[in-house]
């Protein structure tokens, strides 16, 4: 159970911090994008291991890595050059 937690929570932050590497003008404050993405790992590892039981460690970071990566993806904000202007009165 130590090694779920501890590989869901450096699988979330690896996860963050590529995010917030890659999307510096997305994405909000950076302590902000690596928590969420750490305790979004650690939530879907909560829910996976309580949904399966004791299954394998692959799937439990798989679990893992598809809850931060909604929860960080919930940050994003739109780009800029797709926000659209509304025309003039």
């Amino acid at each position: 159970m130590l090694v779920e937690a501890l590989g869901s929570a450096v699988l979330g932050l690896v996860l963050a911090w590529a995010a917030a590497h890659r999307l510096p003008r997305r994405l909000p404050a950076r302590a902000l994008v690596l928590s969420t993405g750490v305790a979004g790992a650690l939530f879907g590892a909560f829910i996976t291991h309580s949904s399966l039981g004791s299954a394998r460690l692959l799937v439990i970071l798989t679990g893992a890595l598809v809850v931060s990566a909604a929860s960080v993806s919930l940050l994003l904000r739109p780009a800029e050059r797709f926000r659209r202007r509304s025309a003039p009165a």
